[in-house]
């Protein structure tokens, strides 16, 4: 497999303001020892369905939860957007998709924020090695494909070569016809989709049809995410003469919910557990919530899921994949401890964003729920300056995906870049997670929409106004919405008070 490396882009300068000047950050960790590597490691579509998070009882992921219980769990970690490149263009961008306009997945963060270094390119200038594979962005230009960290390798028409998609772990996107069989390379045929449900979603659509679950018939080394890890283990096992940022992002749990049928083996569906569920649950609602719960854009309806009696074994597939990612991330975290670099390289887990599995009768990503919102997110100091951080604790505080760029910054004692950050970064949690920050983050849904966090309350506040607010300790399923109650006036104002003043494009499209 070849060494992808990052491509060195042009940049300008933004005019738009940052909640963290460039500069203020005091580089301050890593100078006396030398910079620490980063391996920094994403998974798509992961909600808190991990054993460090308990979202789900019946998860099975023990490498994530040793990793994480090696440095510090952020339990309340929420992404800047919930959905794949708005999400991600925030956190390598650092900064909010309301200051950049990158709100959808064919919006291009180089072209409408071109002041914007992108976090690898900035470690690159800053020294770093920088080397990736799998999905890290989102989306590349054509011209990028050449020697690019970025691109969403899976389904490139550019670059055949790169890990993604493997044609045995079963191309369901390859046609709209909601019945179709494929030849496998070893000869076998499969009729897709695995689940018989027709296509809640433009079934006409020549991207095809990915709402589909169940086990395959293949060795771990046929799917995409095994031959990533492959590949970045490889790395870990070699010397480096200067530091490197290694990114590894798994596809999975991202739909179609396709996984060798051994990580299936511990989720029988009819001894899966289904997650909370009220039939009365959007009737408080405002009118664009429901029409949100009921939004089949980027998964399929909770009706269809139930109609075919699906529900258990969506679950089981889910959580499968879930065990299969934590698998691939327990590779990584064996050859790191058995290469070069296991005392001076960092760590940090992610999920992009998270993931509905019928709650609020929703299926997919783009609200401004708890489900969607909350992400898991884990880092892990090198074992050199373990001394001076917490190791196997949690914070509560709210955070942001988009405070990596600046917590990587502080940590790794380089220069800020020259635009503005607007996270925080996470350093002084990581030194004490216990400390109470009082802060406030805000996710962008579907570039009109808003949910604001902090650590007690979730907010939504809609483009016409309508709100929602839920009581999470007393509440965590959100089931009951405050928002009308006079009660909670002051809390609304405050956690309002958060929301973007300054935000671009925010009128409907």
């Amino acid at each position: 497999m070849r060494n992808i490396s990052f491509h060195s882009w042009i940049t300008g300068v933004l005019t738009t303001g940052g909640l963290l000047v460039a500069g203020c950050v005091r580089p301050a960790l890593a100078v006396d020892q030398g910079r620490p590597n980063i391996l920094f490691i994403v998974a798509d579509d992961l909600n808190d369905w991990v054993g460090f998070l308990g979202g789900h009882p019946q998860t099975r992921t023990p490498n994530l939860d040793r990793l994480a219980a090696r440095g510090v769990a952020f339990v309340n970690a929420s992404c800047a957007s919930p959905l794949c490149n708005p999400s991600r263009a925030a956190l390598f961008g650092g900064r909010e998709p309301y200051r950049t306009g990158a709100y959808r997945n064919t919006d291009d963060i180089e072209r409408l924020a071109p002041g914007v270094t992108l976090l690898p390119v900035h470690l690159k200038a800053q020294g770093y090695r920088t080397l990736g594979t799998g999905k890290l962005m989102h989306r590349a230009r054509e011209e990028h494909y050449d020697a690019s960290f970025f691109p969403e390798n899976r389904w490139s028409p550019f670059d055949p070569a790169a890990v993604g998609y493997t044609p045995e772990e079963l191309p369901s996107k390859a046609t709209a016809d909601p019945r179709h069989v494929v030849t496998l390379p070893n000869g076998r045929n499969v009729t897709l989709p695995l689940n018989r449900m027709p296509s809640d979603r433009r079934p006409k659509d020549p991207g095809g049809e990915s709402f589909d679950w169940g086990p395959v018939d293949v060795p771990d080394v046929a799917m995409g995410d095994t031959q990533a890890a492959d590949w970045a283990i490889g790395h870990l096992g070699r010397p480096s003469a200067s530091p490197f940022f290694l990114g590894i992002g798994f596809y999975r749990p991202h739909i179609p919910l396709y996984a060798p049928a051994a990580y299936f083996a511990p989720f029988p569906p009819d001894s899966i557990q289904l997650p909370p569920q009220r039939d009365d649950d959007l009737a408080d609602l405002p009118p664009i919530g429901r029409r949100i719960a009921s939004d089949t854009a980027t998964a399929g309806s909770h009706a269809s899921v139930v109609r075919h009696r699906q529900w258990q074994a969506a679950v089981a597939a889910y959580l499968a994949c879930v065990h299969y990612v934590d698998h691939e991330v327990g590779r990584l975290l064996d050859a790191l401890d058995a290469g070069p670099h296991a005392d001076d390289t960092l760590i940090v887990f992610l999920g992009d964003h998270g993931w509905h599995l019928g709650e609020k009768q929703h299926w997919g990503k783009v609200t401004g729920w708890e489900r969607a919102v909350r992400t898991p997110l884990a880092v892990v100091p090198a074992r050199r300056d373990r001394a001076a951080f917490a190791a196997g604790r949690r914070s509560a505080q709210a955070v942001s995906l988009i405070d990596l760029y600046p917590t990587l910054v502080e940590y790794c004692g380089v220069e800020a870049p020259a635009h503005p950050l607007d996270g925080q970064s996470l350093v002084p949690l990581l030194r004490d997670p216990a400390a109470v920050t009082n802060r406030t983050v805000v996710s962008t849904i579907d570039q009109v929409h808003f949910s604001v966090r902090d650590e007690r309350w979730r907010y939504v506040r809609y483009a016409d106004g309508s709100e929602e607010l839920y009581d999470l300790q007393a509440d965590p399923d959100e089931w009951r919405n405050l928002a009308g109650e006079p009660a909670h006036a002051a809390t609304k104002v405050r956690l309002g008070a958060a929301l973007p003043r300054d935000a671009v494009n925010q009128a409907p499209q």
